[in-house]
């Protein structure tokens, strides 16, 4: 079974960083690509950074929302590790983080998902 455990979420002030770690365990072939989503209250769920392994249709390489694009950067650390390095923090980038991980495994083609992590901007 894959799981994905984040960390790294807390409380900063606006102007301020932090920084995301997120690692996948489990029976893994390959993971095609690893990103990042945010959910506040009473939104859906949205798209953050994405980085792509590359060797399919997708380019390598790392996609990010216009609201966080100069600020946010998405890093692989290593095959089953993504960080995401935010910077100049403000309110509207509060909400709870997700992993998200699409990969083959023991389990076939699939997407994964971590339990979140809550990030709170504010003085």
């Amino acid at each position: 079974q894959v799981q994905l455990v984040e960390s790294g979420g807390g409380l900063v002030q606006p102007g301020g960083s932090l920084r995301l770690s997120c690692v996948a365990s489990g029976s893994i072939y390959v993971i095609y690509s690893m990103s990042w989503y945010r959910q506040v209250p009473g939104k859906q769920r949205e798209l953050v950074a994405v980085h792509n392994t590359g060797g399919t249709a997708i380019p390598a390489g790392a996609n990010y929302a216009d609201s966080v694009k100069g600020r946010f950067t998405i890093s692989r650390d290593n095959t089953h590790q993504v960080s995401l390095q935010m910077t100049n923090l403000n309110a509207e980038d509060t909400g709870v983080y997700y992993c998200n991980a699409a990969l083959r495994g023991s389990e076939g083609v699939r997407t994964y998902w971590g339990q979140g992590t809550q990030v709170t901007v504010s003085s």
